[in-house]
C-alpha cells in the first residue's frame, strides 16, 4: 500500500511527519514487566506485553502526531507555534480548532462539552478502492482525550486535510501536551463489502480445532512462534 502524505511548501521543513505506529510504542508498555504474580493462580502470568495481537494492534499503521506544544490550564488550551504563513489559502495555522458540544448531542461519547478538534496539516492519498480508518491510539486509554473514529474515502478525498475530533476526557489535566503526541492512529482498509459465509465444521476442521486449542493451553508462545506474521519493518 502506497501512502502519500503532501502538505503546505511554507511549512514543509516544520511539520512533524505521519511515523509509522511501530515507533511510537508508550513508555508504560515498555517498562511493564513480561510476567505477574496472580494470586487468583498462585503463580505468575505473562502479562498483555507477551500478547502479539495487543501489541500488534498497537503497532498497526502510522500515527498523526501533534504539531507543537500546547499547555492546558483550568480548562483553556494555549499554544505558541511560530510558523511561517502557509502558501495555501484556505489552510489552519491552529493546531486546534472545536466542535460545539451540541454536534454530539445525543451521542453517549458527548461529555456535554465542546469536542476538541486536531487540525491536519498534511493531505493523506490513498490507492483506489481503499478508505482511511482513522481512531484512537489503540491501548492508549493513558491518554487526556478520547479521538471520535472516522472513515474517509482517502483515494478520492485527497485535496484537503482531514481534521479528527476528540473528546477531552481528562477534566483534572494541567500540564503540557507535549509536540509528536500521538493523536491518531490510522490505517488503509478496502471499500468493498466483505461475503460473511457461515459454516458448521467439518471432521477436518473439528480435529485442527481441537489440536490448537490443546496446543495453546499446554505450553506459551504458540500462536507467536506458528501463526503470527511477522511484520515489516
Amino acid at each position: 500500500m502506497r501512502i502519500v502524505f503532501r502538505c503546505d511548501p511554507a511549512l514543509a521543513e516544520t511539520l512533524p511527519r505521519p511515523v509509522p505506529a511501530r515507533g511510537l510504542l508508550p513508555d508504560w508498555l515498555r517498562k511493564m514487566p513480561p510476567k505477574a504474580f496472580s494470586e487468583i493462580h498462585g503463580r505468575e502470568i505473562r502479562t498483555v506485553k507477551q500478547c502479539p495481537p495487543f501489541v500488534d494492534a498497537m503497532t498497526h499503521g502510522f500515527m498523526i502526531l501533534l504539531p507543537c506544544d500546547v499547555t492546558v490550564e483550568n480548562g483553556a488550551f494555549e499554544w505558541r507555534w511560530d510558523i511561517a504563513e502557509p502558501s495555501t489559502r484556505g489552510h489552519p495555522r491552529s493546531p486546534l480548532s472545536f466542535h460545539v458540544a451540541e454536534q454530539l448531542a445525543g451521542a453517549p461519547l458527548s461529555n456535554g462539552l465542546a469536542a476538541i478538534k486536531f487540525n491536519s496539516f498534511w493531505t493523506i492519498e490513498l490507492e483506489e478502492g481503499w478508505s482511511l480508518f482513522a481512531t484512537h491510539p489503540v491501548n492508549r486509554d493513558d491518554l487526556p482525550f478520547r479521538l471520535v473514529t472516522g472513515v474517509v474515502d482517502a483515494d478520492h478525498f485527497q485535496d484537503a486535510g482531514i481534521n479528527f475530533p476528540a473528546i477531552w476526557t481528562d477534566q483534572g489535566f494541567s500540564g503540557v501536551l507535549a509536540k509528536g503526541t500521538p493523536v491518531a492512529q490510522c490505517f488503509p482498509v478496502p471499500r468493498a463489502a466483505p461475503e460473511l459465509v457461515f459454516e458448521s465444521f467439518n471432521a477436518v476442521r473439528k480435529a485442527s480445532y481441537e489440536k490448537t486449542v490443546a496446543d495453546v493451553l499446554a505450553k506459551p508462545g504458540v500462536y507467536r512462534k506458528q501463526f503470527r506474521v511477522k511484520r515489516a519493518r
